[in-house]
């Protein structure tokens, strides 16, 4: 199944329950697609200008009734889904473009800014309850962990940071990387992070060994690896910057195979439909594009491409570095500042 977008997408997320799929374009507006499993069509059910610069990220927010969406223009959007109408909008969410969004709980998402600033959002209390000043350059993509409420991010500026939303403080930040980073997964029950690069290459980090990586698979792509999708705990989906969307084994790491080529053009988001027989994939050639997860799947047990590497023999005992590395620089801020985080207490009244 596949659908003609009109722009250039930046975000994609599925429904948590229904046949819905969510897209964000580079003019600002927001997307909603009816699938049908049993007739593989998609229907374009919401054409929606939500943002005046180009909406970067979406997500679909308590339980699926709404669907929240990031700008260049910082604010955020609290859109119905079965309306169409506005809830909810909040300007000036960042003083500075947002670039991510993620769902933390089902009453609780994240934000992540070009400037490396996240704030977090509870929906029940109706504000923003914390932020975190966690990179020098833009956040490029953000996992949470929630046995241990910790946030991971990856960024612009090449590092990965762990923050605490117990003690809304960064708890460790790893050295920086010869290359941005785009992309962060948990793997291995937990106990292995891995992140994607511009480069193409893996870095492998164990739990609680944030400062430098463990382990690096350097044979995934030549280009960048623009998003990565856990598949189960030693499997991984990456789409990368010349439009393939592989199937790879981490420890050992290898290729097991390509499984899609979207385009010749980059891979800029992958996500599961809520019942993951779908593989959403968007791409700058301006299309959505759902794969039969099982079809394109299908004879990966047998087949192994790239070498084989040594598992990865690091402890995987917790030795958390509280302090953070001290930042190289600073950089200026934008002259007008956005409201004190009293003034957004409002934000999600109506949902």
């Amino acid at each position: 199944m596949e659908a003609s977008l009109g722009e250039i997408p930046f975000g994609l997320d599925f429904h948590p329950s229904k046949q819905l799929v969510a897209v964000s374009l580079i003019t600002g507006y927001l997307q909603l697609y009816k699938y049908n499993s049993d007739e593989f069509s998609l229907q374009r059910s919401l054409d929606f200008h939500a943002h005046t610069e180009s909406c970067r990220a979406v997500r679909f927010i308590n339980g699926g009734q709404a669907v929240a969406t990031g700008s260049k223009d910082c604010s955020i959007l609290a859109t119905d889904v079965e309306t169409g109408s506005v809830i909810a909008r909040l300007e000036n969410a960042h003083e500075n473009p947002i670039n991510t969004l993620i769902n933390l709980t089902e009453s609780t998402v994240a934000s992540g800014d070009d400037e490396g600033f996240i704030k977090v959002w509870d929906t029940r209390q109706r504000s923003c309850t914390g932020s975190f000043n966690a990179h020098e350059d833009y956040i490029s993509d953000m996992n949470f962990v929630s046995d241990s409420m910790r946030l991971l991010t990856t960024s612009g500026d090449g590092t990965l940071s762990i923050c605490n939303l117990r003690t809304n403080k960064v708890q460790t930040r790893s050295e920086f990387s010869e290359d941005e980073l785009t992309s962060v997964l948990v793997m291995k029950n937990g106990r292995k992070v891995i992140c994607g690069s511009q480069s193409g290459t893996l870095l492998l980090y164990s739990w609680g060994f944030f400062k430098d990586c463990s382990d690096r698979f350097v044979d995934l792509s030549a280009s960048s690896v623009e998003a990565l999708l856990k598949l189960d705990e030693d499997k991984l989906i990456a789409g990368s910057e010349n439009g393939l969307i592989s199937l790879v084994g981490i420890l050992p790491n290898r290729i097991i195979q390509p499984i899609a080529e979207h385009s010749e053009y980059p891979v800029e988001g992958l996500a599961f439909s809520h019942d993951r027989r779908f593989l959403g994939s968007i791409s700058h050639d301006q299309t959505l594009k759902l794969w039969d997860l099982n079809d394109i799947l299908q004879g990966s047990e047998n087949t192994e491409k790239g070498q084989v590497a040594m598992s990865d023999s690091d402890s995987d005992e917790m030795d958390v570095d509280d302090n953070p590395r001290s930042k190289k620089g600073t950089k200026v801020k934008n002259a007008n500042k956005g409201p004190a985080l009293s003034s957004s207490n409002n934000f999600f009244a109506d949902l």
